[in-house]
């Protein structure tokens, strides 16, 4: 029971690092796949432990971290990004530890898509627009960091300890809330009466 428990969070997990960054979930379950036993991808979904589609992911990859970290070409970016980020969290949730054999393929797909393309939503039309509006710009490029960071970091929990990647998710949901909430909160000009 834990062990689907375990997969389940972890499908979810990966899907929404995905909701981030499409391809560096996808990239460290082809790694962890080919070279470790804490995921085994069951077919077809074994194909992305090939040496072909590694290198396709880290070029991918290497694409759109760069491009997410320049403002204007951000925003095309997440645009493009609108129909590949969603594919990949259902991706990933179809391929997650042991909930293949679980859950319906369809349904975690479904699941996999809705995770990923609500963190996509959230990021690419209320986060990321409040970022560049309050530093100009200037914060996109440290964001788009934080953003990888977080992706890189939830992705590997989700496989190797979903609990613990459950806990950095809720944390991360938290402060982005809180950065909302603060940015959004109406400020006062100085000349408000007193009394």
């Amino acid at each position: 029971m834990t062990e689907i428990i375990g997969g389940v969070l972890g499908a979810f997990g990966l899907s929404a690092s995905a909701g981030l960054n499409a391809y560096i979930p996808l990239l460290v379950v082809s790694l962890l796949a080919r070279f470790t036993n804490l995921i085994e991808l069951a077919e077809p979904w074994n194909t992305l432990e090939s040496w072909w589609v590694i290198g396709v992911l880290a070029v991918l990859g290497t694409v759109e971290m760069v491009a997410d970290k320049v403002p204007a070409v951000d925003d095309v970016n997440d645009a493009i990004q609108t129909f590949i980020r969603p594919v990949a969290g259902a991706i990933l949730f179809a391929t997650s530890a042991k909930t293949i054999t679980e859950i319906s393929p369809v349904l975690a797909m479904v699941c996999g898509l809705l995770v990923a393309g609500s963190v996509h939503a959230a990021k690419s039309l209320v986060a990321r627009p409040l970022v560049e509006v309050s530093t100009a710009g200037l914060g996109v490029p440290v964001v788009s960091t934080l953003e990888d960071v977080i992706a890189t970091i939830v992705s590997i929990l989700a496989v190797a300890l979903p609990i613990l990647m459950v806990i950095v998710v809720f944390l991360m949901i938290w402060l982005t809330a809180s950065y909302i909430k603060r940015f959004r909160r109406p400020r006062s000009n100085g000349f408000e009466s007193e009394g």
